[in-house]
């Protein structure tokens, strides 16, 4: 299998749809400097401010495009030049608990009287207020109070989908979507806006679909009882003669009939009741006793590609050498790090790769106060 390409930097120069576009970012870890990197990625300046030593690995992915300027926020000269920069920026991005910005003194309030166009983004996990505002969190206690967690697993407990649902699906991507739309915004009116990115509000928006679901009694509560949580026969999981594991989602009557098809099912008339939950514990264990005749390789020969709604489940080490994603080049690699490409793609203005960079705090602010 091939591995992903190297990158190969010439330029720092971006050229991504927010070219342009200036953010500063105060250094955290998580959703945060995820979010930041994708704007750095589509081309927005994002100058990083951190702790003076702060030793960050220059080599991962979330470190990629940025200007970090070391500065010790409790220090009043130094506060004052970063007012003076947030004067020149389009957006701020911080990831702190509600009112450590504004006990540095730089709170929106302060911060958009001196520049009343600044889009300022939050990211927290239980958001700017509420009872538990202050309270320490992370991704899996967000989740938990939104229906998600208790939804993921199997019937005896649930488990954590890494920190994907919450950190970074509802966490730094809305925190993106919410600063975009205000930039968009401002340009129009003139005027800025606070972003109140909580983790436990976007976690609970990507569950609309499910409370949808509920609505209409489409939904049972429990685990493994409804046909996207593992419940249905022909979305799931399945273990192969191997040891390794492939999955299936033929949900509409054309791709479980060619399941039926390439498994060998189609004359088996239990597999006629498709929809019928009382019937999917037996078929799940039917099905699971066909896959396990044959490796992972063999079942991707016969069915990978086709209309089955197909993939081999793969690890973290084999996923950047799939055929599909070395072909769209959906990895790169940095410094001999394998990482994520830039995600969505542009077809006049793409995202670029960009290494981070050193910078002084005065440099950064002539340089914006000449534009």
């Amino acid at each position: 299998m091939p591995s992903p390409p190297d990158h190969q930097t010439s330029t720092n120069a971006s050229s991504g749809p927010l070219s342009g576009f200036r953010i500063v970012e105060f250094a955290g870890i998580g959703p945060g400097p995820f979010a930041c990197m994708m704007l750095a990625d589509m081309g927005a300046e994002v100058v990083t401010l951190d702790r003076p030593g702060a030793r960050k690995n220059p080599k991962l992915a979330a470190a990629r495009g940025r200007k970090v300027v070391e500065i010790d926020l409790k220090n009043k000269d130094a506060l004052t030049h970063a007012l003076d920069l947030l004067a020149c920026a389009d957006a701020l991005v911080e990831g702190f608990r509600p009112g450590v910005m504004e006990r540095l003194g730089l709170g929106p309030d302060l911060v958009l009287a001196r520049n009343p166009r600044l889009v300022y983004g939050r990211m927290t996990g239980w958001g700017q207020d509420g009872p538990l505002a202050q309270a320490a969190g992370h991704d899996i206690n967000y989740i938990s109070l939104t229906g998600a967690l208790a939804a993921i697993g199997p019937t005896e407990r649930p488990v954590p989908p890494l920190n994907l649902v919450g950190d970074f699906g509802g966490g730094a991507l809305y925190l993106v979507v919410g600063v975009l739309a205000a930039l968009l915004e401002a340009q129009r009116s003139g005027k800025g806006q606070v972003v109140d990115a909580a983790m436990c509000d976007g976690a609970a928006s990507l569950m609309s679909m499910f409370y949808d679901f509920a609505a209409i009694g489409r939904w049972i509560e429990g685990r493994e009882s409804n046909f996207l949580d593992g419940g249905a026969h022909f979305y799931g999981v399945y273990q192969c003669a191997c040891g390794n594991f492939i999955s299936i989602g033929s949900i509409e009557p054309q791709f479980y009939a060619l399941l039926r098809q390439l498994a060998g099912l189609s004359d088996d008339a239990a597999f006629d009741a498709q929809m019928e939950c009382e019937a999917w514990p037996s078929l799940k264990q039917k099905l699971a006793e066909v896959f396990a005749t044959k490796t992972r390789d063999e079942w991707c020969a016969i069915m990978e590609g086709t209309d089955v709604c197909f993939a081999p489940v793969l690890t973290i080490a084999e996923a950047p050498m799939h055929p599909h994603m070395a072909a769209r080049k959906t990895f790169v690699k940095r410094h001999g790090v394998t990482q994520p490409a830039p995600a969505p793609r542009f077809s006049r203005t793409p995202s670029t790769v960009r290494e981070p960079e050193k910078a002084e705090l005065a440099e950064m602010l002539s340089a914006w106060k000449r534009r």
